[in-house]
């Protein structure tokens, strides 16, 4: 059945229907189309617009085909043009000409931005429950490698040694901002546009607040032309996890490195590692690379939709029908990504005496030993210079500054005693480093503390 069909008086060539129809992708929103129908016959019985018995029944009608769609006994018509027609056409089917005022002062513009809003809202709370799952595998890792030492980096270079706690902390804080934009977006969006129209809105009395009250909606939207051509908030939602994607790309990298021959810092469970046709040694990173992989598919939607808004003019333009597959498969990928990820963490074990020797043998302390020297007298700019002849001293023998005798630290710096060995251990490196976002033991400890009642807020 057409909503639409009086105004025509041929047949929509078969083609075009199909290149018309949303069924195929905007079934998806039965619940909430539903549940907006509902909110809107229950409003309209408040305003003496339909009388208590038919808006009893259009309930019932309604309610009778949620309940059938979700335990099976009714499928959705992949012939009709889209999700409002089908459920329309199904309730006028059982309960007859009642069930036609269900559109009364309401458009099919104003009830796509509602069941769209309805669903992103739905799908924002999963996405941050999977996040917030994420944040509470990584805590437990940080709580129980407060004290393993490994190197850190920049350039891909060792750089001085943190903890694992440290490191893996700064991938807990890019995942807590990711929390924060999602809450942001959930926010700013929470207006209801039901009501609007087409995009004038109508000559019916409605009461616009009360259905965004039963809708759970902080307010009506306040003008009905944004309102219908509004997707801002799914701009933000797809940048939004377009960010958690390049997070848990960013870490996938890492872990990719880490499970390498080179690294040998982790090794994956078998659950989440794949081998080779070919090679029967080999155990590849396989979920890993396949997030790194799909989060340009991420991206794509970002950069589709931008694109397919930038030209269009107010209000309603069925350009924008075009926001929902891209959307659609963002949220699936990234709601994906997150638990697949989550579960390669959770099970990936640590091979901490690798992460300790690797910083041992990469001159990771030698930022500590210029800081011993400034710390007896010496210039910052003439430690630094006397540092890097010990460095160039250690690579011409092929030994670390912890191999070195004091004779030999002497003939480079008189400035240097017996207690420089202690002042370069990774224990004194790390454990000396106390101010707040430092990877000391005992601030980091105070830091989960931190993130614990941040995930329990």
């Amino acid at each position: 059945m057409k909503l639409w069909g009086g105004r025509f008086t041929k047949e929509e060539n078969e083609l075009v229907n199909q290149f018309n129809a949303s069924i195929t992708f905007d079934r998806r929103f039965y619940r909430q189309d539903i549940q907006g129908s509902i909110a809107h016959v229950t409003m309209l019985a408040k305003q003496g617009i339909l009388t208590g018995q038919e808006m009893e029944q259009i309930k019932n009608g309604l309610e009778g085909i949620l309940a059938d769609v979700e335990n099976g006994r009714l499928e959705i018509d992949p012939s009709a043009e889209d999700i409002h027609s089908f459920v329309e056409a199904e309730l006028i089917q059982r309960i007859g000409d009642v069930g036609k005022k269900l559109h009364t002062g309401r458009s099919r513009n104003d009830q796509v931005a509602l069941d769209m809003k309805l669903y992103i809202r739905d799908e924002i709370g999963e996405l941050d429950s999977l996040v917030k799952a994420l944040l509470e595998a990584l805590l437990k890792i940080m709580e129980e490698n407060l004290e393993t030492y490994m190197p850190g980096f920049t350039h891909l270079q060792k750089a001085q040694p943190v903890t694992l706690a440290h490191h893996i902390g700064a991938y807990f804080e890019m995942f807590l901002r990711d929390r924060s934009r999602l809450k942001d977006i959930r926010k700013r969006m929470n207006t209801c546009p039901l009501g609007a129209g087409a995009l004038a809105g109508t000559t019916y009395p409605l009461d616009r607040e009360y259905t965004a009250s039963l809708l759970g909606f902080d307010c009506a939207a306040r003008n009905s032309m944004d309102c219908v051509s509004d997707r801002d908030y799914l701009i933000e939602l797809c940048s939004a996890m377009a960010t958690v994607m390049m997070h848990l790309s960013r870490f996938s990298e890492e872990i990719i490195l880490w499970n390498s021959n080179e690294y040998q810092f982790v090794e994956l469970d078998d659950a989440y590692s794949t081998g080779s046709s070919i090679m029967p040694q080999k155990k590849n990173p396989d979920i890993a690379e396949l997030v790194r992989g799909k989060t340009g598919r991420v991206y794509g939607a970002l950069t589709s939709i931008l694109t397919t808004m930038k030209g269009l003019p107010l209000a309603y333009n069925k350009d924008m029908q075009e926001d929902k597959e891209m959307v659609f498969d963002a949220i699936d990928t990234t709601k994906g990504c997150l638990a697949l990820f989550t579960g390669m963490v959770s099970t990936m074990k640590f091979n901490k005496e690798a992460m300790r020797k690797s910083a041992m043998n990469g001159f990771t302390n030698a930022t500590d030993a210029a800081d011993y020297l400034v710390n007896h007298g010496v210039p910052f700019r003439d430690a630094h210079g006397i540092v890097g002849r010990l460095v160039l001293y250690c690579l011409d023998k092929g030994i670390s500054l912890e191999d070195m005798t004091l004779e030999e630290y002497r003939a480079i710096s008189p400035v240097f005693e017996e207690d420089i060995y202690d002042a370069i251990s990774l224990e004194t490196c790390v454990k000396k480093r106390t101010t707040l976002g430092a990877p000391g033991p005992s601030v980091m400890r105070e830091t989960v503390k931190v993130y614990h009642s941040l995930l329990e807020a």
